[in-house]
């Protein structure tokens, strides 16, 4: 066998990533033979449509309309499924692994929704599975977390996981629009779907929160367990004046371990502007994590796009590749449940500090009314602003100490029913991160 092993990939999915999983092959796969050892070369590509331009040149024989020639050709080393999906996805890779067929796949929707189905196919089959671009893009964090951080216990796992939302707030704040302008501009540029839903309302963010807090955790958990709230409707007056405050608005994954439980979920969020994760902007991802033995690291990179996500791809062909090379298939499992946990705590009993934006009437007695309210209901004032009236409605901005949601959304319908408050109530989340470094 020669000293550089030509791996045969076959790739099931000829779109964007696919075609940027391509080139990164043609240009740097003699740097990756002499890093690696091993060269993977394309041998076959299947796709519904074999001939539209890509940008890439490809010779005619490696295209097919047949996915079987993919699936189970015994000219192919190694599956990449980038079809995205969860229904024609799901049959290629477990057709691949059935035919003992490595798999590497970039599909986060997929794996939060059957990843333990999947992953027991792969043992069934000693075949692997890889999946580094399911979070984060082009940022190696499922590899950080798999192996660079396997001798840690997490208590903290804090990100900007979806690159349109985390677009569309950056604008906001920078060019004072509303979150439906900014909204259509990232549409124009590309950088949202005709139909955004999925990240603005963040269910992009909550896949590869599982994804995330599964491999810390030890169980696949699915999406049943994330609590899921969006930017949809978050107003431009929120964001100012959250910057007045010293904040600023993020959608965030958060992932935490306390007293043996773990809470996970995804929602807009105040934090210090000073942080480190604060300074992420535009369509650029980060992950916070805290690990007992290791402390804080923070993983930062492009969370989408041809490029990026072909690099975290790429690399996971090499890793598969090698394991060939070297007979170690299962090295590294794709999944391993190892029970770190007690139980998922509900949203009800997640303590927070809050934002409250309250317009209520110009009038004596107001304050007084409030205040009651959030006392009967156990939320603690830390400050109160008032803008100074010369209407017959003023704007009233609360930050409240740590308390439970479930005291908070109590206090909330008790607000929005007194005579005093004439619109609904608006509430975000202050998130403070544990040892977050002060940026520079």
């Amino acid at each position: 066998m020669d000293e550089t092993e030509k791996i045969r990939v076959g790739i099931v999915g000829f779109g964007t990533v696919g075609a940027g999983v391509v080139e990164c092959l043609q240009n740097n796969g003699a740097t990756i033979a002499r890093r690696a050892g091993v060269r993977p070369v394309v041998q076959r590509i299947a796709d519904l449509d074999i001939t539209s331009d890509r940008g890439v040149t490809v010779p005619d024989d490696v295209l097919t309309t047949d996915v079987g020639q993919v699936l189970t050709g015994e000219d192919i080393d190694i599956v990449v499924e980038l079809v995205g999906g969860t229904n024609v996805a799901k049959d290629c890779i477990m057709r691949a692994l059935q035919h003992g067929k490595p798999v590497v796949t970039a599909n986060k929707a997929l794996l939060a929704e059957h990843g333990e189905e999947i992953f027991e196919a792969a043992e069934a089959s000693s075949a692997d599975v890889f999946y580094e671009a399911s979070v984060g893009g082009g940022i190696p964090i499922i590899k950080a977390m798999r192996e660079g951080l396997i001798a840690n216990r997490f208590s903290e796992i804090v990100g900007i996981l979806n690159g349109t939302c985390n677009y569309i707030l950056t604008k906001m704040e920078k060019e004072g629009a509303t979150f439906e302008e900014v909204l259509y501009a990232a549409q124009a540029a590309g950088y949202a779907e005709a139909d955004p839903s999925v990240d603005v309302d963040g269910h992009d963010a909550a896949h590869k929160a599982t994804i995330l807090s599964s491999l810390a955790y030890g169980e696949w958990f699915g999406l049943d367990p994330v609590y899921v709230e969006g930017i949809r409707g978050l107003e431009l007056e929120d964001l100012r004046n959250a910057a007045n405050l010293g904040y600023r608005i993020k959608l965030l994954a958060i992932i935490k371990q306390h007293d043996n439980d773990v809470q996970m979920r995804v929602h807009p969020a105040l934090i210090n502007a000073s942080s480190l994760v604060a300074h992420v902007n535009d369509v650029y991802n980060a992950v916070w994590i805290e690990g007992d033995t290791v402390g804080g690291t923070m993983y930062y990179g492009q969370g989408a796009g041809s490029r990026p996500t072909a690099s975290a791809v790429t690399a996971d062909i090499v890793d598969v590749a090698l394991n060939f090379k070297l007979g170690s298939h299962g090295r590294i499992p794709a999944f391993r449940p190892h029970a770190g946990y007690a139980r998922i705590l509900p949203m009800e009993e997640v303590h927070s500090r809050y934002y409250l934006r309250l317009q209520v009437k110009n009038a004596p007695g107001v304050l007084a009314r409030i205040s009651t309210v959030l006392g009967e209901k156990q939320i603690s004032i830390a400050s109160l602003t008032q803008e100074e009236a010369t209407h017959p409605s003023a704007s009233l901005i609360i930050l409240t100490h740590a308390a439970p949601e479930g005291n908070m959304q109590n206090a909330l319908q008790a607000l929005h029913q007194l005579d005093e408050v004439l619109q609904k109530p608006v509430m975000l989340r202050i998130e403070d991160l544990s040892a977050d470094p002060q940026a520079n």
